[in-house]
């Protein structure tokens, strides 16, 4: 079934996302002992991987719902998708944003004409605001991660990291509300070669790792991190696909995260943002895990204040 789903999800979206290129670094690899294959959604439309999901979850809509418009609630990328997803086939888009998020991501959501709303910044405060537009205006409400269309969305860019790299043996994502590392983990379920999906996470959020552990989900007291786009917990459409498909999740400190996102800035020339670089700070952390091995890396975005760099 997630077989067919991915495949069918990849041919409707191709003609509204970028097929980013694929990019290795020698002096990585040496840094590191494994062969990793970056694939560089920081190039995607919008600046992140999100606009897979965000672009299917609005083809999947009926022409009514269409006509009522979307609604949805994020700290940046998945707001962008959804606003340009929106922008594409002609309907409206109503963001919900925390007051928190970064300036950067606030105007992009404005210049592909999302209509903002800032709340305070709380899991709480952003449903409310959303189900307020969804009783106010009749929208559809998309959810950031916790919707299957979202989901087979972002499972997209690992297919096509396999497609040109199909003996990896180890495909990698950073966790925040699973809709990435679910997606990249069917994908390598069904179209790798003996290939395994391993999460990064910071320690700081680590919801996902204790949640592999209790097997429920869990939430975080703090969200004191500089991987913005890793602050939300796990949901019920996205931890059970964790449980089944993903390997394991590798915790990194915020240091590492920092210094993961330098050394791609410097050896690599390419702009991340700091939930961008949590994998491969993972497998900076445990390099006798990866040694020798194909490693792909999904690269999952670029939208980054460049006036607030951590170095």
């Amino acid at each position: 079934m997630y077989r067919l789903q991915l495949l069918d999800t990849h041919q409707r979206i191709k003609p509204y996302i970028h097929r980013t290129p694929v990019m290795t670094s020698r002096q990585i690899n040496e840094i590191s002992g494994a062969e990793i294959y970056f694939k560089c959604e920081n190039f995607q439309r919008m600046g992140a991987f999100k606009m897979r999901g965000g672009i299917n979850a609005v083809l999947a809509l009926t022409d009514e719902q269409k006509s009522r418009g979307v609604v949805t609630h994020s700290s940046g990328n998945f707001a962008q998708a959804v606003a340009l997803s929106a922008k594409e086939v002609g309907i409206d888009a109503y963001i919900i944003m925390p007051s928190n998020s970064p300036a950067v991501k606030v105007a992009a959501v404005k210049d592909y004409g999302g209509k903002v709303t800032l709340c305070p910044p709380t899991l709480k405060d952003r449903m409310a605001f959303a189900n307020r537009v969804v009783e106010e205006k009749g929208a559809t409400l998309l959810h950031p991660f916790n919707q299957i269309e979202v989901v087979m969305g972002q499972g997209t860019a690992a297919i096509e990291l396999l497609e040109e790299q199909p003996d990896l043996n180890i495909l990698m994502a950073p966790v925040g509300g699973g809709g990435l590392i679910a997606g990249t983990a069917l994908a390598g379920h069904y179209f790798g070669k003996n290939c395994i999906t391993i999460g990064g996470e910071p320690f700081e959020v680590d919801d996902a790792w204790r949640a592999l552990q209790s097997g429920k989900i869990e939430t975080n007291e703090t969200i004191n991190t500089i991987a913005d786009g890793l602050r939300t917990t796990l949901g019920t459409v996205t931890f059970p696909l964790i449980r089944e498909y993903v390997d394991s999740i590798i915790r990194v400190e915020e240091q590492e995260i920092v210094e993961a996102m330098r050394l791609t800035y410097e050896r690599m020339k390419i702009i991340i943002e700091p939930s961008c670089a949590v994998p491969l700070a993972a497998v900076l952390r445990a390099k006798e895990k990866f040694a020798g091995q194909k490693v792909g890396i999904i690269l999952s975005g670029g939208n980054v204040d460049l006036g607030k760099l951590p170095f």
